[in-house]
């Protein structure tokens, strides 16, 4: 081949490959930005000069300098650590690059159209508006001087292509809004005070720039990390760890999570063998800092996730001490699904002018409209029964049911464990069974998973469909975060919530959430809130007792006893309840036949009363359906 035509090949499968960046107003004319879509690598290209380079062009007024804080050592000292002057004010695109292999830019580019193709998914999410526009459609507002414009998709990101392809694989079509806004001032080393709520995408809003980060300055893993972030509990803590390692791992990343209520002995030996990112409670990480056996000098990414939810749990004195071992050129960045002044205050102690990210109202309780709320004012004898009403009449599915305490929390599970499949978690459970439990929620073996608030916020299962509010919790704000656990990533969801006289102090602000949401309010509720608060009287209605609530004598009560002796014994052993009613043929599987109470006898919610009875018939598992019950029917066919 001549070296003529070597070269046409070359130039053709070059120009190939480079495309154009979509636009970006904040570079310098004529500077135009180019993809290479083999490698990802982003480049700057200047059509008068013909000048290619990696480096984003700065614009011809020096940039402001940035802010120290007041413990900051002096700017010549601080200029000979981890960041100087021009390091600051690199690009995202200059920080993908510097630790790759750099090759040559291309010469010359012919005009070609944008390659990003505006998909419909792409639509929903604001692609094609302008940075206002996109704002205003999803409710952000930014506090701060020259915030960035968001990315509105992943290709204006500039990410690596290796982290673009996880994202890819993962299906997201487009940035979340906390992402979109975040991102931009995150590559920018600024601190930033995130206000979102649960369910937003705020774990990779603050995981990818912090890969990046750590990439540019390419410290030794084994003098420790790079990348800290502090969880209030263990469950958000080890799925933090989860996103970490799925989308650090083709960035060969490292991590380790430290946490409580497990042997330090494997945590201390991912520590030895090296991190670039730790994720840990603040309790865990001071007994190993005390220990002398994690260093956090090399510390210059801060994240407190959840930083409202860690302030309730006392946590702010092990926030302080840990903050004191990390060095004061730190970038902090603070997320929090609310914004009170507790959280204010120690975001003015640890943040140096931070851009502050608001997704929605923060100064108003506002649940997420994708869940559908129902209330139901209800005694607490009808709890049980009408539990047992939301289970049947929705089918086969994941449920949380929050309770007040460990002790109800144990009792439910054990009630609905035989005929449904249900698990509990709460503080007093060993993390080797809070992650059985889990790992049984996730996969389907155990449908229900009965919590107290410790499930309350972080727990990200993206399939859970249905939250059930057995008690009221002790304020609304952990209402919102309790619902929160359905209706996540863009999905819809319900919550069930029974509302008992003792919890009439709380009716006021509950109306007010559900206005917000644009849910319908119960009557009820509406005038427990006129009254300021007093609860309703409900009528003695003749079938309380059989609710199975606290009479021994009720058939359900005797189903669940004569369930639970015959599960003690060997042959009936049986631990997977794969479906509502038992296990297929198994021979632990029982009928339940649900059969019309007698006439007039109503449980107070316009629903008959049912007695449930075992069948002698062990292999069978049909359900007998009673008047009007199109689910049963359903799960005869089905099961």
């Amino acid at each position: 081949m001549s070296a003529s035509s070597t070269a046409d090949s070359s130039s053709s499968s070059t120009k190939g490959r480079i495309r154009y960046a979509p636009a970006d107003p904040t570079l310098p004319k004529p500077w135009r930005g180019l993809v290479d879509s083999i490698s990802g690598y982003l480049y700057f290209w200047n059509p008068e000069t013909n000048v290619t380079q990696y480096e984003k062009p700065l614009p011809s007024s020096p940039p402001p300098p940035m802010p120290q804080r007041q413990d900051s050592p002096s700017p010549a000292t601080k200029d000979s650590e981890i960041y100087d002057g021009d390091q600051l004010q690199e690009s995202n695109a200059a920080s993908l690059e510097c630790y790759q292999n750099q090759e040559p830019g291309p010469e010359k580019v012919d005009d070609e159209p944008p390659y990003m193709q505006i998909s419909q998914a792409n639509q929903d999410a604001g692609v094609g508006l302008s940075a206002e526009a996109y704002r205003r459609r999803h409710e952000i507002t930014v506090i701060g001087a020259n915030v960035p414009i968001p990315y509105i998709t992943f290709e204006s990101t500039g990410f690596p292509s290796e982290i673009l392809r996880e994202i890819n694989q993962a299906g997201f079509s487009a940035p979340t809004p906390i992402q979109a806004q975040s991102w931009p001032v995150a590559l920018q080393n600024r601190d930033i005070v995130a206000v979102a709520k649960t369910g937003s995408g705020k774990t990779l809003g603050y995981l990818i720039p912090g890969f990046i980060h750590l990439k540019r300055l390419s410290k030794d893993a084994r003098m420790g990390p790079t990348v800290l972030v502090l969880s209030p509990t263990r469950e958000l803590a080890t799925q933090i760890h989860e996103e970490a390692t799925k989308f650090g791992k083709s960035s060969r990343i490292l991590s380790a999570c430290l946490y409580g209520g497990a042997p330090k002995g494997p945590q201390l030996r991912d520590i030895d063998r090296g991190v670039h990112v730790v994720v840990a409670t603040p309790g865990r990480l001071n007994d190993i800092l005390e220990m002398k056996r994690l260093n956090l000098d090399q510390v210059s990414y801060l994240v407190l996730d959840e930083a409202d939810r860690m302030l309730d749990m006392g946590f702010e004195p092990q926030i302080r001490k840990i903050v004191k071992e990390i060095p004061p050129t730190r970038q902090t960045l603070m997320y929090t699904a609310t914004w009170p002044k507790e959280v204010r205050k120690i975001a003015s102690d640890l943040l140096v002018k931070p851009v502050q990210v608001n997704i929605g109202s923060i100064d108003e309780l506002v649940a997420n409209k994708a869940i559908t709320q129902h209330v139901e004012v209800i005694s607490n004898m009808q709890k049980r029964r009408r539990l047992e009403q939301i289970l049947l009449s929705n089918g086969p599915s994941k449920y949380i049911v929050f309770c007040s305490t460990k002790r109800m929390c144990d009792q439910l599970a054990g009630y609905l464990d035989g005929p449904f499949g249900a698990s509990a978690i709460h503080g007093d459970k060993s993390q080797i069974e809070r992650d059985r439990v889990l790992s049984e929620f996730r996969s389907g073996k155990s449908p229900i998973l009965v919590a107290t608030d410790v499930a309350a916020r972080g727990l990200d299962i993206k399939d859970i469909r249905f939250v059930i509010n057995y008690d009221f919790p002790t304020g609304v704000e952990d209402y919102v975060h309790r619902i929160g656990r359905t209706g996540r990533a863009g999905a819809t969801g319900v919550a069930y919530t029974f509302f008992c006289d003792q919890d009439s102090k709380h009716a006021s602000d509950l109306v007010k959430v559900l206005e917000g949401a644009d849910q319908q309010v119960p009557s009820e509720l509406r005038d427990m809130a006129s009254r300021g608060g007093y609860g309703t009287k409900f009528r003695r209605w003749a079938s309380d007792s059989s609710y199975g609530h606290s009479d021994h004598g009720s058939s359900q009560y005797r189903y669940c006893q004569e369930r639970q002796d015959q599960d003690s014994k060997p042959q009936y052993k049986n631990d997977d309840h794969s479906n509502y009613g038992g296990n297929g043929g198994d021979s632990s599987g029982c009928n339940l036949s649900f059969s019309p109470g007698p006439a007039g006898d109503d449980d107070g919610l316009g629903n008959g009363s049912r007695s449930r009875s075992r069948s002698p018939n062990h292999n069978s598992c049909k359900v007998a359906p009673g008047p009007d019950d199109a689910w049963t029917n359903a799960a005869n066919s089905s099961w």
